[in-house]
């Protein structure tokens, strides 16, 4: 006889509560027999009106390590980020069901919980991989995760004046970045905060990494794509001695003369997918990509009575 499957759900605690959608997945896994683990803070969020049924679920504190064999973000692309960042080099795959807006990184809804259930059950679930980025200091340590599924930033602390960012590629002197900041982002990465400073769309498993400048002060700085086998050095000077780091969003300063060296983690995080789907439909869907608002306007103006 088969073991139960286990399920450890992480979800976001600042968005009105979405109870109806976690009890009716709760209510799937249970039928099933499954073994359900929950976050910590996310249990404390839910039992604060007592209307669900947790007196099964074991929960896992922050730090604490556990085991899975499926992952569960309830929520946008920060609840997934975070889900990412728990799970680590676990090889736990994650289900992303969207609760906010757009949720890129999150493939399913709500109304699709007990069919995705079911598929997991079934093994018609498609399963891929997402590169990571590893960030190390010439000084001490990040004092967070130094995992990044997206991106690591470098970034002026404040309001003062931009900063210098000296980039080497596996050594070799690349050029000088006088910026706001620079992303190093992933594919994965390539739809987020990189897109919103002009970064290019890059496919998963399409083996780059991206370089983006935040603001350039000079109009002949493009983005640049490399192998994501290749290692990469910054040195940052700020006129203020200070600069941001930010990995994922998490951020936090470094003082002027500490190197980050970045290269590509020694694990994948794996996103569980629609088998009928893929990235390029996610483009279109969620991006509006390829939507041409003239002839939507068009048809509004046509379609306005006299």
């Amino acid at each position: 006889m088969k073991r139960p499957l286990s399920f450890a759900l992480f979800g976001n605690v600042y968005q009105p509560r979405k109870s109806a959608s976690v009890a009716c997945l709760l209510a799937c896994l249970e039928a099933r027999g499954a073994e359900v683990l929950m976050d910590q803070h996310f249990h404390d969020y839910l039992s604060q009106d007592g209307s669900l049924p947790l007196n099964h679920v074991t929960t896992i504190p922050e730090g604490a390590d556990f085991c899975a064999d499926v992952a569960i973000s309830m929520g946008g692309d920060g609840t997934f980020l975070e889900a990412a960042r728990r799970v680590g080099d676990k090889e736990i795959p994650i289900l992303g069901i969207n609760m906010g807006r757009l949720g890129f990184l999150s493939d399913f809804t709500s109304q699709d919980i007990e069919t995705v259930i079911n598929q997991i059950y079934n093994g018609e679930i498609h399963t891929e991989k997402r590169s990571v980025l590893r960030v190390e200091y010439s000084q001490g340590t990040p004092a967070g995760h130094p995992y990044a599924l997206n991106e690591v930033a470098v970034l002026k602390r404040d309001n003062s004046s931009m900063i210098s960012i000296r980039v080497e590629i596996d050594g070799e002197y690349l050029t000088t970045y006088q910026a706001d900041g620079l992303i190093i982002n992933t594919p994965t990465g390539s739809t987020g905060y990189a897109l919103s400073v002009g970064g290019p769309i890059m496919s998963p498993g399409s083996g780059a990494l991206g370089l983006v400048p935040v603001a350039p002060h000079s109009l002949n700085v493009r983005p640049l794509m490399i192998c994501d086998n290749q290692h990469v050095t910054l040195s940052v000077e700020s006129r203020n001695h200070h600069f941001l780091v930010a990995i994922d969003g998490r951020s936090e300063a470094c003082q002027e003369g500490i190197q980050l060296h970045i290269c590509r983690a020694p694990y994948d995080i794996q996103v569980l997918r629609r088998s009928d789907g893929s990235f390029f439909h996610t483009l279109r869907s969620k991006l509006m990509w390829g939507n041409d608002l003239r002839s939507e306007t068009s048809t509004a103006q046509n379609q306005t009575p006299e």
